[in-house]
């Protein structure tokens, strides 16, 4: 802005003096809300509190700040004869006329856009089912990545233009941090593979988000993931943060279909034949029970036969073919029926038994 446009700034009329002062207030008091919660945000990045009162004292000194420039500005509009102020007003308006009205479109921008980018991604709807389902998963971990790539490339570039706006040569920065990024990617090897190994695992959809898998000795259901790390809880509510480059082997669980795999020991003086007959009927009904039939796909069980021949039990061993994530469920409700039917048939479900025998020496020996 040229000494005319200051000129006019200054000869507008009243109403429209306090209408610019308004505005200016309105501005600050964003600019200083918005410093707060980043200065915040920071000093929960470390896990020391004591450098909070630190932080809390650059807040204050950021609202100070806005507030004195917000004086400055408000005595050069209404030409107080106020010292320094009205120069440092001044100051204010040139800077704001050359690069920072400039500044502040692009921060403007920027925070429109990441916020646009969370309305879009909430719009993609997935639809809400209790099955589970590999094309929903599949949405869910694509929705998750992209939002968050997206978000980084939208804030990145807005920092691209402020710094480009303040007269910075950004083709130099980032030559520079081309250079710098690939000295630190020998260093950083692990972090390069693991990208490489996320975006793997999320294009050949691998898993996603929702799945049950295993890798290594830590199993649980996939919270989180993204090309960095994969997020498991386990069971008991753990929560385990495994790097993709670690993932060399993973055991899905839950992809397309699932088997439930129960065994059910009988004592060896039952009737096998009588035994394998009632464990049929009993998976059958279960089959066809209208409360679990859709938990179920459409292959009925097998009753496979005597698996093996125990210490103690006979074992027959009987297969469910399920949906995704319900082998657990079905065997837990099978178990029970199971034991409630022989129990009611008769035939004896054994525990470990020892038999001793006793050998008594003669009396002159």
């Amino acid at each position: 802005m040229d000494g005319n446009g200051l000129a006019g700034l200054q000869d507008a009329q009243l109403w429209l003096k306090y209408l610019i002062s308004f505005f200016g207030l309105v501005l600050a008091y964003y600019l200083g809300r918005a410093g707060s919660r980043l200065f915040r945000w920071v000093a929960k990045l470390t896990a020391d509190t004591r450098d909070d009162a630190f932080w809390r004292v650059v807040a204050l000194g950021w609202w100070a700040t806005l507030l004195l420039a917000l004086a400055a500005f408000v005595t050069f509009l209404h030409d107080l004869k106020v010292e320094p102020l009205r120069t440092w007003g001044e100051l204010l308006v040139h800077w704001m006329g050359s690069r920072g009205l400039g500044i502040l479109f692009i921060i403007a921008a920027t925070y429109a856009a990441y916020r646009l980018v969370g309305v879009l991604a909430e719009r993609v709807r997935i639809p809400a089912s209790s099955d589970f389902e590999r094309q929903n998963v599949r949405k869910q971990t694509l929705k998750s990545v992209i939002e968050s790539t997206t978000k980084v490339i939208v804030v990145s570039t807005g920092a691209l233009l402020i710094l480009a706006n303040l007269g910075i040569n950004v083709s130099a920065l980032i030559a520079g941090a081309g250079i710098a990024g690939l000295a630190v990617s020998f260093a950083a090897q692990n972090l390069v593979r693991d990208i490489i190994n996320g975006f793997f695992i999320i294009l050949e959809d691998q898993f996603g988000v929702g799945d049950v898998i295993k890798v290594g000795d830590l199993a649980g259901g996939v919270e989180r993931l993204n090309l960095r790390l994969t997020v498991l809880r386990d069971l008991e509510g753990k929560v385990h943060f495994i790097p993709n480059s670690a993932i060399n082997q993973v055991t899905v669980m839950s992809r397309d279909w699932a088997r439930a795999v129960v065994d059910v020991g009988v004592a060896y003086g039952a009737d096998l034949d009588h035994a394998l007959a009632v464990i049929d009927d009993e998976a059958q009904r279960f089959y066809r029970d209208p409360e679990w039939s859709a938990k179920f796909t459409d292959e009925p069980p097998k009753v496979l036969g005597v698996n093996s021949l125990d210490d103690s039990a006979v074992t027959i061993r009987v297969l469910f073919n399920t949906e995704a994530k319900e082998q657990w469920g079905v065997a837990r409700e099978f178990n029970r029926r199971i034991k409630n039917r022989l129990d009611a048939e008769g035939i004896e479900i054994p525990f470990p038994q020892r038999t001793v025998w006793l050998r008594r020496e003669e009396a002159g020996q």
